[in-house]
């Protein structure tokens, strides 16, 4: 509808002489909008007020312009002129009569656009270490990044989704020595964990899991390094304990137990995510930049461009070059390469595998990560808007108002799984995203557990189930739902309660494309709640099985289209529609 309208004002714009050098589709799209209150009409357009200064007319005097040239339409009933020139457009009861029966006929499909572009967009998100279970904050990302997904599909965008699996380094190493001290353990008392080790239950189901033999030798090394470690900080005591494991295991054992303890935790992962509704098309192993060469051609290419340089050893990447804040490290001293040297290779790999924009969903303590990556974009001879990256604020779980402690006494974090077995996948879902991912989030446990007005995720489902239950008290009555009577018959549909579910209604692609286009789900959600506001007044107010077959079709026809489009909205929430509660 709001399409309609915007190519009514392109028309007339076309017909103003003084504007035709002026004209631009992204000001005309950009000019439209839905009133706030529709006293004064429907949409409302501020074209005349940003064309008053270069064509040197009042603002009111060039709207009045615009509107004589604007071509008739039956989807308008009235157009007028408000305050210091706006142009408003009372919409027409066939305007919304019409929306109604296209919802009714395209069901799942409305408010969805056809390919748009032929852009190519890799939406990154989660990648979180594959050292333990996914933590509550994981949750907000993951719901964020999979709804962000399904709206952008929704809109028209080519997405594809990627978990990048941080599997090299350090932190694998740190790991895979935590899994054979809790091996070690389970027959040698004197072998306990170390501080810098993983400390997480699901260390010792992985030692278990493994079943490995004890190495005597091994054992013998661990309590000797132990006995010693009072010398030393925590981190140099971890890496003396992996440095004695590669060399009395043997590199090869070494990474047998780092592959497996690592799969176990990326498998457990992957199913935690999908129980949630989160899936991925792939699943980039960041190990496998090093073992395709990914990282020496990233090098190579760099330093062929002359912007790498030694010194203190290390070799340096000019990021200040790009718009960085400072040079940055990308070999040390010791001959390994640092995180940021995968960052480069990895995004670099992203656009030669045909992507044409990156969408990176980090959390907000990655601000700094920014600049640095698109620096290295830059010099690998990209462009700078090739990367957009949204950033997510924490969580905190409340109880009863009382904030409540993210980890337990033994260091383990709230998990995901945990959150999901108390609150229900759909709460968990629609609780994450009903914030926009630039806010910290709050989020209530007791509301979310909730059967009330009060908890929105119920409110707006028990609509989807309301309306269900009148379809089925409808055949219980022994009366047919005739949709073709019901489409007939839709200007019966003419009280204000029916004229604010339709007006609602049929913002539902517009909702779909600004939160695709603002990456805000948040949009969705609280649209949704709206409608759902409307709907339950309605319901309050109305009765919608009657007698007469013709207002009982056209009554039903509207709640069936507003239970079509919760339930759109809804699937694109990943949260479920229930008929009954």
């Amino acid at each position: 509808m709001k399409t309609a309208i915007i190519n009514l004002v392109k028309s007339g714009l076309q017909r103003v002489p003084e504007l035709e050098k002026f004209l631009d589709d992204h000001i005309a799209d950009n000019a439209v909008e839905r009133t706030k209150d529709l006293i004064h009409g429907d949409f409302s357009s501020n074209i005349a007020m940003r064309f008053a200064k270069v064509t040197k007319k009042n603002p009111r005097d060039l709207a009045s312009i615009i509107i004589k040239e604007i071509p008739e339409s039956n989807l308008v009933k009235k157009i007028e002129i408000a305050g210091p020139g706006f142009i408003n457009f009372h919409m027409s009861d066939s305007a919304f009569h019409k929306e109604i029966s296209k919802i009714i006929k395209t069901k799942n499909l409305y408010g969805k656009s056809q390919n748009k572009t032929k852009e190519k967009i890799l939406l990154e998100f989660v990648s979180a270490n594959p050292t333990g279970p996914l933590h509550v904050g994981h949750g907000r990302h993951a719901a964020y990044g999979a709804t962000l997904g399904n709206i952008l599909d929704a809109a028209g965008y080519s997405v594809k989704r990627e978990y990048y699996v941080n599997d090299a380094g350090r932190q694998m190493d740190i790991l895979c020595v935590s899994v054979i001290i809790r091996i070690l353990e389970i027959n040698t008392p004197d072998i306990v964990m170390p501080a810098a080790g993983y400390q997480g239950d699901y260390i010792g189901t992985i030692a278990a899991s493994l079943n490995k033999k004890i190495n005597s030798s091994l054992i013998k090394v661990f309590v000797h390094l132990q006995n010693e470690s009072a010398s030393q900080d925590k981190e140099q005591f971890i890496d003396s304990l992996i440095k004695s494991a590669k060399d009395t295991l043997g590199l090869e054992e070494f990474n047998i137990i780092k592959k497996i303890s690592l799969e176990l935790i990326r498998s457990d992962i992957e199913e935690d995510l999908k129980e949630f509704g989160v899936t991925f098309d792939t699943w980039f192993s960041e190990n496998s930049l090093a073992e395709q060469g990914h990282i020496q051609t990233t090098l190579s290419l760099l330093k062929d461009k002359e912007l790498l340089y030694k010194k203190d050893g290390a070799i340096w990447f000019k990021a200040t070059e790009f718009d960085d804040e400072k040079d940055r490290v990308v070999t040390r001293e010791n001959k390994n390469n640092t995180y940021f040297t995968s960052d480069i290779a990895y995004h670099h790999n992203k656009k030669v595998r045909g992507f044409d924009h990156l969408i990176d969903i980090l959390g907000s303590d990655h601000h700094g990560y920014i600049a640095r990556v698109r620096a290295g974009l830059v010099a690998m001879g990209h462009q700078a808007t090739d990367l957009e990256v949204e950033l997510v604020q924490f969580v905190s779980l409340f109880r009863a108002g009382e904030k409540q402690s993210m980890s337990t006494r033994s260091g383990e974090f709230i998990t995901l799984r945990q959150l999901r077995e108390e609150v229900g996948n759909d709460a968990a879902r629609f609780f994450y995203i009903m914030r926009s991912n630039e806010q910290h989030l709050d989020f209530d446990l007791e509301l979310a557990k909730s059967k009330s007005n009060e908890n929105p995720v119920y409110y707006i489902q028990y609509a989807h189930a309301r309306i269900a239950s009148v379809f089925r008290q409808l055949e219980e009555k022994k009366y047919n739902y005739n949709e073709e009577i019901g489409i007939d018959n839709i200007s019966l549909l003419a009280t204000n309660k029916e004229k604010l579910i339709m007006s609602a209604l049929s913002r539902f692609p517009e909702v779909i494309e600004l939160s695709a286009n603002n990456r805000a789900p948040h949009n969705l959600a609280q649209y949704l709640r709206e409608l759902a506001n409307e709907f339950h007044s309605y319901y309050n107010d109305s009765i919608f099985i009657v007698e007469d077959k013709n207002t009982r079709n056209a009554r039903m026809l509207l709640i069936k289209a507003t239970q079509l489009i919760i339930k759109n909205g809804l699937e694109l929430l990943g949260v479920s529609s229930p008929k009954s509660m």
